[in-house]
């Protein structure tokens, strides 16, 4: 069971166990139980989610099925006084107050389904169910399938409008600075064994780029966890060169940062590493 539906699971039952014991306890009633109820669960869920943020669809998940228990509670728990045929008014419970619990069923159901996707884009589904769901993967040497896609970025700046307009404000600097960069593998990129990736720099009139400072980012788009940093050292004028690891086959994401003074010149690109025979 994944962290998810554990912490539903538990809120449910809290909830839940809440408005039975608040509603036997007091005079308020199974509504009035429910109102406090609902209040508590939002003055205690959303700061300890503001301060531990889970991201916007899980804390929507969570809201809407936490407010929905003590709405059905609300609901199903209330007296009703339905007048008799005697013209009495009966104090019992309706027997067919089904129409709450199916509302229930809905978004139980509706919050268990997002669960599965936001797990599956998460963590991807298991090499077994991977087998019967997947087409088979284009190299027979490959053993097991990744099939998690957390969303990996090389920018985070369309998270805020600066630093948008700043990124902006750097491809235009780059283009009008002209700085011509070839960049690729010395050979094939193997898993598991070291391979040398270089990187060369012009300035526009073909000059070499003498004494810049490069760095990089390799990202992994279906595990972020594998994401790493390097670091390129000088070998020529305007030839850079790192010896790198790549610790699993794939598509990776390359992100460079060449420095030199004031001036910085971002470079993004894709490449593939083989697996090891």
């Amino acid at each position: 069971m994944t962290d998810l539906l554990v912490s539903l699971a538990i809120g449910i039952v809290l909830i839940a166990g809440a408005n039975v014991l608040l509603e036997r306890v007091t005079r308020l009633g199974a509504r009035g139980s429910a109102i406090i109820v609902a209040l508590a669960t939002l003055a205690i869920y959303v700061p300890m989610a503001i301060l531990h943020w889970p991201g916007g669809d899980l804390f929507a998940i969570h809201i809407a099925l936490y407010l929905v228990v003590s709405v059905a509670f609300g609901l199903i728990g209330s007296p009703l006084q339905p007048v008799g045929a005697a013209g009495q008014v009966s104090t019992g419970r309706s027997r067919g107050s089904w129409g709450p619990w199916v509302i229930v069923a809905f978004f139980a159901a509706l919050a268990a389904t997002d669960a599965v996707f936001v797990t599956v884009a998460d963590r991807g589904i298991s090499t077994m169910v991977a087998h019967y769901l997947l087409p088979p993967p284009a190299d027979d040497r490959v053993t097991e399938v990744n099939s998690a896609f957390p969303g990996v970025t090389s920018h985070d700046f369309q998270k805020k409008e600066a630093l948008y307009n700043q990124y902006l404000e750097q491809v235009k600097l780059q283009r009008e600075r002209g700085w011509q960069v070839k960049k690729g593998w010395l050979g094939e990129a193997v898993a598991g064994q070291p391979a040398r990736l270089q990187v060369t720099v012009n300035t526009r009139d073909g000059q070499p780029l003498r004494g810049a400072t490069v760095h990089g980012r390799f990202l992994r788009p279906a595990d972020s966890r594998l994401d790493h940093a390097f670091d390129m050292q000088e070998v020529d004028s305007g030839v850079y060169r790192a010896v790198l690891t790549m610790p699993a086959p794939g598509s990776w994401s390359l992100v460079l940062e060449i420095r030199k003074g004031d001036d910085l010149h971002e470079v993004r690109a894709n490449t593939s590493v083989r697996a090891a025979d």
